[in-house]
């Protein structure tokens, strides 16, 4: 539930909630995920370490209304539990978010009186971000029946059939395609090419699906462009008065990504080569 990448995977390969803690009696992507974490803490303990100034809060905000955080919660438990349900409509998860959506609408509406809180959440809804997501899976769908998919696949293969090589192509090849192109996309397309690769090569595809998780997810953090989180932040920082450049940003990112998905890259090997 922690990222669109991961619920992307979860779809793709049947996994459900508990798959990402243990699956098939070994360590999931969210313990290599944390250990990741952990080393990048090191790198920016280290980056950091003259950082030492100290920090006024100046503004206390006051909670009003917890009714968004309990719409919130409540949202990711369904998630959750929905995570579990075999054979469940592909909509389900949507479903869940939509439905959260309109009983915050309804609520917000009867406690303001006011109807006009339909229309303003139609206008602030993201509609570039879907139709691009939907043409996305559209596209995919299309060069998926014309082989193109199997292609890629089998050139993965053919610069070697070596499974360490080709696991090794994908989590990098990941990382530096997500540091320009957002990992959305990117990982929808790659997930039925590493389940190709697989088929190819006659093995297990979780260690590919795994490593390009890590390569993709964590890569986009070496640019400011490579996650939706990267712009969000240096968005609301230009905002503040505070410009950052690119070369301050990868100054800090570059050892970060590479910390992270170093550590990523060596446990998802070592648990399930």
């Amino acid at each position: 539930m922690g990222d669109t990448t991961s619920i992307l995977l979860g779809s793709y390969a049947n996994l459900d909630f508990l798959d990402f803690f243990f699956y098939r009696g070994k360590p999931g992507m969210f313990w290599v995920v944390q250990a990741g974490a952990l080393a990048s803490t090191l790198v920016l303990l280290y980056v950091f370490r003259k950082e030492n100034q100290r920090i006024n809060v100046k503004d206390k905000t006051i909670v009003e209304d917890y009714f968004p955080t309990v719409l919130l919660v409540g949202m990711v438990l369904f998630l959750i539990m929905a995570s579990f349900i075999p054979n469940k409509p592909s909509i389900t998860n949507g479903i869940i978010c939509v439905g959260a959506l309109v009983i915050g609408v309804i609520r917000q509406a009867v406690k303001m009186r006011d109807t006009k809180v339909f229309l303003k959440t139609l206008k602030e809804i993201d509609y570039f971000t879907l139709l691009l997501l939907g043409g996305l899976f559209i596209v995919i769908a299309g060069i998926t029946e014309a082989g193109v998919v199997d292609e890629i696949s089998r050139i993965f293969v053919r610069m070697s059939n070596n499974l360490f090589v080709v696991y090794t192509l994908i989590v990098w090849a990941s990382v530096f395609f997500s540091a320009f192109i957002d990992n959305i996309p990117y990982t929808a397309t790659m997930l039925p090419v590493a389940s190709g690769i697989a088929n190819i090569l006659g093995i297990d595809p979780v260690i590919l699906y795994f490593g390009l998780l890590s390569g993709a997810t964590l890569g986009g953090n070496i640019t400011p462009i490579g996650a939706s989180a990267n712009i969000a932040g240096i968005g609301i920082l230009r905002r503040e008065g505070y410009e950052v450049r690119t070369s301050e940003f990868m100054r800090i990112s570059v050892p970060f990504t590479l910390a992270a998905v170093t550590t990523g890259y060596v446990l998802v090997w070592l648990i399930w080569s």
